[in-house]
């Protein structure tokens, strides 16, 4: 009777919907601005994203892109989604990149009874039923991540993060890590967001030898850094990417383009890199070579936003309305296919199981991925588990694996 009842709800709401000419989707990216790599690239897997949905006649409708740069600054994101919301009849935003961003929109989503599409990682404690978080949280990035450097090159890292809340937060979780495996942060440093002053981050680095560093900056300032700790490395070998690495949960091919060769040897974990041998992304990467540069390599940024884009069109012709509340219910109860693999949201946090991936940067510009996750992790944005699972120890082994080698 369940099942009867919502088919017939969704066939009346099917015919509103076929009234419509288009649904408004404010898409709000920073494609200029001190990050603005990452935002062109998530622009663009939205724009792939959309191109497919409104040429496909099973959707039944077309989605209409109501567009907006921010330049990178997070009070801008609120007064943009506000105006989308209020004026251009949007129901859904897709975008934000930085914490601040997501939760400068939160308020406005929350007044406007809407849903915004978050697609990237984060660094958790946070679950808002105006939200659908489709990116990493802790437990799927840094938590992974540390299961495995830590027990190879040791628990005294040195932790450099953006001067924001991503950095700080990220940082936070990585010296709690550090100190239940017994470890010692060697030191801590935040830049601006933007900044390239990154001398004294090296020199400190030098003096302190850590056994790993991790690095949380964004844009300009992770080139930078890159670049000065790859001359590190060809001054004193100790630093060479074999012996001390720097470790990312946020380093992607669109980087490694702007850094060059000096990232080679450096590791990255993601939930999605272009080297990843499954059919579903070699499909995805023809038709995004088809699109775009056939020697451009999509990243994490890419293949979020376009997977957001079709569960947002998939959910919307399932729920036969662009109604936030409907859509959520839908997203809810099945199963997505994503470039990454089959994408599942755990209703009491909004939070999408993923499959991590650890991977090595080449010179190239591309990633060598050496351990996976057998299946995809469930989201804990609070790390309520994981505190009860990492041991006091950092000899290899004693840390939880949540990996498998590559074969």
């Amino acid at each position: 009777m369940r099942e009867r009842g919502f088919f017939i709800v969704a066939g009346l709401m099917e015919s509103a919907l076929a009234g419509k000419p288009g649904i408004p989707l404010a898409i709000l990216y920073s494609t200029t601005g001190s990050y603005s790599t990452i935002g062109r690239e998530a622009l663009d897997g939205a724009l792939m994203a959309l191109a497919e949905v409104n040429a496909d006649p099973a959707f039944g409708f077309k989605l209409v892109p109501e567009f907006g740069d921010p330049a990178g600054v997070s009070e801008t994101y609120a007064a943009m989604a506000q105006e989308r919301l209020k004026h251009r009849g949007c129901r859904h935003i897709l975008g934000g990149i930085t914490s601040w961003s997501r939760k400068d929109m939160i308020p406005v989503v929350e007044r406007h009874n809407a849903l915004l599409w978050y697609a990237f990682l984060y660094e958790g404690y946070e679950a808002n039923d105006h939200v659908l978080y489709l990116g990493a949280c802790p437990n799927q990035h840094i938590v992974p991540l540390f299961d495995y450097v830590v027990p190879r090159f040791g628990a005294s890292p040195f932790l450099v993060g953006a001067n924001y809340l991503w950095g700080w937060e990220i940082n936070r979780i990585a010296r709690e890590l550090v100190l239940s495996a017994g470890g010692k942060v060697a030191g801590e440093r935040c830049l601006p967001l933007g900044s390239t002053e990154v001398d004294h981050l090296i020199d400190e680095i030098r003096a302190t030898r850590p056994s790993f560093v991790l690095c949380n900056l964004l844009g300009p300032s992770c080139y930078a850094f890159l670049t000065a700790y790859a001359e590190l490395g060809r001054e004193d070998p100790a630093f060479a990417p074999e012996r001390r690495p720097v470790v990312s949960c946020n380093l992607t091919e669109a980087d490694l383009a702007e850094i060059g060769p000096a990232a080679s040897g450096q590791l990255s974990t993601s939930i999605y890199f272009a080297s990843l041998a499954t059919p579903e992304n070699r499909s995805f990467r023809a038709r995004a070579a088809a699109r775009h540069d056939p020697t451009r390599s999509p990243d994490a940024s890419f293949a979020s936003t376009y997977g957001a884009v079709h569960v947002l069109a998939a959910a919307i012709r399932d729920a036969g309305t662009d109604d936030p509340a409907a859509v959520r219910t839908i997203v809810m109860s099945r199963r997505f296919e994503a470039p990454f693999g089959p994408l599942t949201f755990d209703p009491r946090t909004n939070h999408a199981a993923h499959r991590p991936h650890l991977a090595r940067a080449r010179a190239d510009g591309g990633f060598d991925i050496i351990e996976s996750a057998a299946e995809p992790v469930q989201p804990d944005p609070y790390l309520m588990q994981v505190s009860r699972q990492v041991p006091a120890a950092a000899s290899p082994g004693n840390l939880r694996s949540r990996m498998r080698v590559v074969p």
